[in-house]
């Protein structure tokens, strides 16, 4: 249990100081948008109301907090797994990442009343009009490594 506290840890942390970075010092919430590598990597300040894309946020305060209870639910529920059916190494770290991004990704909607998000990808002619953020990155990686390399015991 301790690799997936830590490892959520340092997800949580590595977000939440990104989005300082960004938000604060850098002040992208004023800019907008700044170049780093065009067009491969960008920031452009976006404010997620909803779920991915920005689906589900026409109801604001309502879809906030609600948003906020299913991330929390789901982070104890995972740990409750953990528990109870510990998976092997990567199953814990996979753990930890989507906890530490969901944790990440819930301490926004509570301070800024929306997900903070500023990575802007793209490539080859296509122009991405979509922003993430670190926490987006450790939830996908999580939920892939759960999907991967936990399942069920093999029969004797």
């Amino acid at each position: 249990m301790r690799l997936v506290f830590w490892t959520g840890f340092w997800i949580f942390l590595l977000d939440q100081a990104s989005k300082y970075l960004v938000v604060h010092i850098l002040n992208l919430r004023q800019l907008g948008e700044i170049d780093v590598l065009p067009p491969l990597l960008n920031l452009r300040m976006a404010w997620n109301y909803g779920i991915n894309f920005g689906l589900f946020a026409q109801n604001g305060d309502l879809t906030r907090w609600v948003l906020v209870v299913v991330a929390l639910a789901i982070s104890v529920a995972v740990i409750w797994w953990v528990i109870n059916d510990p998976p092997g190494t990567i199953g814990k770290i996979a753990a930890g990442f989507l906890i530490g991004g969901a944790l990440g990704n819930v301490i926004d909607r509570l301070l800024y009343g929306a997900v903070a998000d500023f990575l802007n990808m793209s490539c080859c002619g296509i122009d991405n009009p979509y922003a993430f953020n670190v926490a987006d990155i450790a939830i996908f990686i999580g939920a892939f490594g759960l999907v991967l390399f936990t399942g069920g015991k093999k029969p004797a």
